[in-house]
This record gives structure tokens, C-alpha cells and sequence, in this order.
């Protein structure tokens, strides 16, 4: 569909810089011969809006069947997106899914109390060198959902919003933005956006929502005079009309964030809650491994290994 006219950007000038809460770089993780950048959770900001993990994974290029490889592994408390620009990874989790992730589409699992599964790049008909570029968020769940039954939903990218006009194509992944609504269903308001922005084009950031983040995936973008390059995650404070502009190459950008959860949530591997109690009940299901009864199943056809509870 085309951009809607009636929200053309006002770049902002001035003081309204000041609008930007934080800005911040991100760490680089080595996940094993294969690195990412974590934006989330930072120092300075554990969250925006839910969004509580933020990874780019990526660019790189795979031989085939080699490359990201992740055991599986359990998580409770949160619901997970892998978004990818570039390659495809194959998804297995405790409920039966087996399904590949794909450019552009939303594979949306909720973990609630607790599901299990792996990310590997297995396509034995894979015979050339696989780009691979992406990103990999993690959604906090609210108190009241956080032990809900857990649960996958596929959206092709063809049933996502996309909106363009002007300069600019943005495809609406999770939530609701700029008039539009995503089909998966989340269990708190938020938003979530990939743009692509060609030299000079802008594009104003959601007002409706409490909490607002942007990342710089490629290119640059300017917020009043101030220019942010790819790699860099900026927080902006509530309420504030704001654009981005994109720099002399053009940007591609991640946009972010939706109502603030009710107090602050515990991060431990690959587990959140409200609760540290929660974390250490988690610890002790994966630990003990009764994979046929107990909290924790391994994925049906990856089921041979596991990565075990780490030691600390």
C-alpha cells in the first residue's frame, strides 16, 4: 500500500535533539566461530518498551551446512523473533514445529512456562556459500502471561503490512504503527518495523506508543544535525514528535518499542522473569532433564543433544 500522506515526517530541530534518551553501542558476543552485536540488554537500558534482547546477527556468510548451529535449549518468561535480511535458518522446538526461517517473514514464539528449541543451518541441499544477515529479539511477557501455555505463529512476509511512498519501504513485523496492524498476536502493545529509507528520505517515529528505539542496520540517519551510523541503537523519551533522516548512502533501520512492563524483569541465560524465584525453578527443570515429563521436552528430530545449564 502506499505511504499515508497525512504522516509526513517534521524533522525536528533545535533542542528537540535532546529527545534522545540514550544512545547505545552495541557488545560484541562470539557465539562459537560466529558473532553478534547485543544492543540489549545495555547498561543503561534493560528494555525498550518489552523488547529485553536485541542481537544482530550477522552479515556473514556461511560454506554449506556450516555456520550457525544452536543446540537446543529452553526458555520461559518471554516470546522470540528471528527476523532475517539475508539466509535462512531452520527452526525445531518443543511443540512439533519444524519450520525455516525465511527473509521478511515473522516466525513468533511464545515461551511462556517454558518451551525448547534449536537454530541450525542443516540444508543438506544447500551447495553454495549462504549469506547470512539478520536479527534476533526477545519480547518480555507480561506478569499475567508469563505462564501461558507456550506457542509458535508463522506470518508470511506477504501478510505483513508495507508501506511506500516517498523514499521509503517499511514493512510492519510485530504490533501496531502508522495505522497499520501486524497479524501476529502479542500480548502487550508494541511495534516493531524494518525501513528501508533511500539518501534524504524520512520517516517519523510511532506516536502512540510509551517507550521508542531505532537501530541502524545499514547506512546513517540524522536526528536534528545529529548523525548516527549503522550500528548504533538510539532511545527516545515519551511523547516527543520525531523523525529520522537517512544519510547521503541511505539507511535501513529497525524501529521499536510499546508500552513498559509492570517493573523490571530477571535475565538469566536464556531465561526472563518477574522473579528471580522463577529463574531458579527454570534452572532446576533444565538440570534435571526429564524430558519426558517434566517442565522441559526436547524438540521431536533434534533431540540428540542439548546445550546444558551453564555453570555459573
Amino acid at each position: 500500500m502506499s505511504w499515508n500522506p497525512a504522516l509526513d515526517p517534521h524533522c525536528p530541530t533545535g533542542d528537540q535533539v535532546d529527545a534522545i534518551e540514550t544512545v547505545i553501542i552495541p557488545r560484541a558476543r562470539d557465539l562459537g566461530g560466529f558473532e553478534v552485536r547485543r544492543a540489549l540488554p545495555a547498561p543503561r537500558r534493560q528494555m525498550v518498551g518489552p523488547f529485553i534482547f536485541f542481537d544482530q546477527m550477522g552479515p556473514a556468510e556461511f560454506l554449506p551446512t556450516k555456520g550457525l548451529d544452536v543446540r537446543p535449549h529452553p526458555h520461559i518468561g518471554l516470546a522470540t523473533i528471528s527476523y532475517l535480511y539475508r539466509g535462512r535458518m531452520h527452526h525445531r522446538d518443543s511443540l512439533g514445529t519444524d519450520a525455516w526461517i525465511e527473509p521478511g517473514a515473522v516466525n513468533w514464539m511464545v515461551a511462556g512456562h517454558g518451551i525448547t528449541h534449536s537454530e541450525r543451518i542443516d540444508d543438506e541441499t544447500q551447495t553454495d556459500p549462504m549469506p547470512f544477515f539478520g536479527i534476533q529479539t526477545w519480547v518480555a511477557l507480561p506478569k499475567d502471561h508469563e505462564d501461558r501455555a507456550p506457542e509458535f505463529e508463522h506470518a508470511p512476509v506477504g501478510a505483513l503490512p508495507f508501506l511506500e511512498g516517498e523514499g521509503k519501504s517499511v514493512r510492519l513485523i510485530l504490533g501496531d504503527a502508522w495505522g497499520e496492524r501486524a497479524p501476529v498476536k502479542t500480548a502487550s502493545e508494541m511495534f516493531y518495523a524494518d525501513a528501508v529509507l533511500e539518501a534524504g528520505a524520512a520517516i517519523p517515529l510511532p506516536d502512540n506508543h510509551e517507550d521508542r528505539g531505532v537501530y541502524v542496520v545499514e547506512g546513517s540517519v540524522t536526528v536534528a544535525g545529529e548523525t548516527y551510523e549503522a550500528g548504533r541503537m538510539m532511545v527516545f523519551r515519551p511523547g516527543d514528535k520525531l523523525s529520522l533522516q537517512a544519510g547521503p548512502m541511505g539507511a535501513r533501520v529497525m524501529l521499536l518499542g510499546g508500552e513498559t512492563l509492570e517493573g523490571s524483569r530477571y535475565i538469566w541465560w536464556n531465561f526472563v522473569a518477574s522473579s528471580q524465584e522463577r529463574i531458579e525453578e527454570a534452572k532446576e527443570a533444565w538440570r534435571a532433564g526429564d524430558w519426558a515429563s517434566g517442565r522441559f521436552q526436547l524438540p521431536p528430530g533434534d533431540d540428540a543433544e542439548f546445550i546444558p545449564l551453564p555453570d555459573r
